[in-house]
């Protein structure tokens, strides 16, 4: 062989190289641009989230449906409600950062066991995740394929999210049903609303999410304005958005999501599944590595059955705290306020009430 042609493989394999290097870059930036929308609108939503909790927006509410009559039972089912309201509208992460607090609160007032109220707070964030595109981060992952307004989103996954709320309601009270049977005294303290940017940007952020197709930008600026407005200082900023796990969760979606576009079988996995097993499919790969990268992942390209693969990723995470960001942030936010979340309770509660909502969530969605 002579000199020329021995240098021709070596040739050959370098451009090789730089062609797969280019590809992978190609499909991490592909990876990057489906996944930072969400991030960025949460990041938003929590801002605005921390605005109306400083005037009081979620602890008078909390209070509110506190003072309603009857006895515990009622109060943690009125609870959830509001919850289920707050994750529709500010996303599931605004929820149990925010509500989580309100239920403990509302819990120690009544003198009542706070464990129904303590894991209702999550099972219901994740639950009831399902009505907005900006609900959950993975809606927003899976939807980039097919970007569409939260009205005609909400019109679609609508009845699978009042059957995943009541679902998940029903649950809790017969789980907890000895600790809700005890009778307690109702005392309840009366919580000031002091209206300001924060509660006119709740109100600002359900348009944004309602009206358009692409509101990660919008509503980032939103809360930007909000927090500015409202004089957050920087290190509650900093607390409330914990930009640290955003950015690693973000990294580890981007990261998968090139995988996703560079293993074939990956690709193929949920644009050949039928309905059901999309669903399941995404609700394990949601435990295993957390249901944002696993979004990335499984829509690295068209889902089959995207509404289908949207269920498993925003229900399965119920499984096990693994599943979602916002069981981590519900661990944070839990142990913060005095409050002792086990993960091996959590996951024998979950693997009953995830199969079932789950399930029932499918058959209420109907085919698409």
């Amino acid at each position: 062989m002579t000199p020329r042609a021995a240098l021709l493989p070596l040739a050959a394999g370098a451009v090789a190289s730089v062609v797969a290097a280019a590809l992978a870059a190609t499909d991490a930036h592909a990876a990057f641009s489906q996944a930072w929308p969400a991030f960025a609108l949460v990041a938003g939503l929590l801002l605005v989230g921390a605005a109306a909790a400083r005037e009081g927006v979620f602890e008078a509410a909390g209070t509110a449906v506190a003072r309603l009559p009857g006895g515990t039972v009622t109060l943690l089912a009125a609870l959830l409600l509001l919850e289920a309201a707050v994750t529709a509208v500010l996303n599931l992460d605004t929820a149990v950062v925010f509500v989580t607090p309100v239920l403990l609160h509302a819990a120690r007032e009544r003198g009542t066991d706070e464990a129904p109220f303590l894991y209702g707070a999550v099972f219901m964030a994740n639950s009831a995740s399902l009505l907005l595109p900006g609900s959950n981060l993975t809606n927003l992952i899976v939807l980039a394929h097919e970007p569409v307004p939260g009205l005609t989103f909400a019109a679609r996954l609508g009845p699978a999210w009042l059957v995943a709320v009541a679902v998940t309601i029903a649950f809790l009270l017969l789980a907890f049903r000895r600790q809700l049977a005890v009778r307690v005294a109702r005392t309840v303290s009366r919580v000031p609303l002091r209206p300001g940017p924060g509660t006119v940007g709740i109100a600002a952020a359900a348009l944004l999410v309602l009206a358009l197709r692409h509101p990660a930008l919008p509503v980032l600026g939103l809360g930007l304005v909000v927090g500015f407005a409202s004089r957050l200082r920087a290190r509650h900023v900093l607390d409330t958005t914990n930009p640290a796990l955003l950015l690693g969760v973000l990294g580890v979606a981007v990261a998968l999501g090139t995988l996703g576009r560079n293993v074939g079988w990956l690709g193929t996995l949920v644009e050949h599944a039928g309905r059901w097993e999309s669903a399941w499919i995404a609700a394990g790969a949601s435990v295993l590595v957390n249901n944002l990268p696993a979004a990335v992942v499984l829509a690295a390209h068209a889902p089959a059955h995207p509404r289908a693969l949207l269920l498993g990723l925003d229900l399965g995470p119920n499984f096990a705290v693994t599943g979602s960001l916002s069981a981590l942030l519900w661990l944070q936010v839990a142990r913060a306020n005095g409050a002792k979340p086990s993960v091996v309770r959590y996951t024998l509660l979950g693997i009953v009430l995830t199969p079932i909502s789950l399930a029932l969530a499918l058959l209420a969605a109907g085919g698409f």
